[in-house]
C-alpha cells in the first residue's frame, strides 16, 4: 500500500496554520470535499494545485510530494544528522538544488537507522 506522504504533509501545514478543511479549501479555491481526498489520500491534486499550495505554505513542490525532508529548496542553512549546518550562502541556486538532490539521493542508501540497504 503506497503511503499518502502528500495528503499527510498536507494535513501537517494546514494544522500548523490552525487552519480547518472550509477555510483552506476556500484559499485553495477547491471544494471541501477534494481538500479532505487529498489528506486522505484517495484523490491527487493537479500540478497546478500542488503548487499553489506549496506557495500558500512557503514550501516546495519536493517537499509535498516527500521528495526531500528540506521544505524550501532556498534553504541557505541544512541542518545533517550530525547537527552541523551546510554552509551554503555563496552558492548559486542550482548548486544547492544540486546538494539538496544529492543528500536525497545519498539518503535513498540507508535505511532509517543508518544501515546500508
Amino acid at each position: 500500500m503506497e503511503t499518502n506522504i502528500l495528503g499527510i504533509r498536507l494535513k501537517n501545514l494546514r494544522e500548523s496554520k490552525d487552519l480547518t478543511q472550509i477555510k483552506l479549501s476556500k484559499i485553495l479555491n477547491i471544494s471541501n470535499s477534494t481538500l479532505s481526498q487529498y489528506e486522505a489520500g484517495n484523490r491527487a491534486p493537479s500540478d497546478d494545485i500542488k503548487r499553489i499550495i506549496a506557495d500558500y505554505f512557503d514550501v516546495s513542490v519536493d517537499y509535498l510530494l516527500g521528495r526531500t525532508d528540506i521544505m524550501k529548496s532556498g534553504d541557505k542553512n541544512i541542518e545533517t544528522k550530525a547537527f552541523h549546518n551546510l554552509d551554503l550562502e555563496n552558492l548559486p541556486e542550482d548548486a544547492i538544488r544540486k546538494v539538496e538532490e544529492f543528500i536525497e539521493f545519498i539518503k535513498q542508501k540507508y535505511n532509517p537507522d543508518g544501515t546500508p540497504k
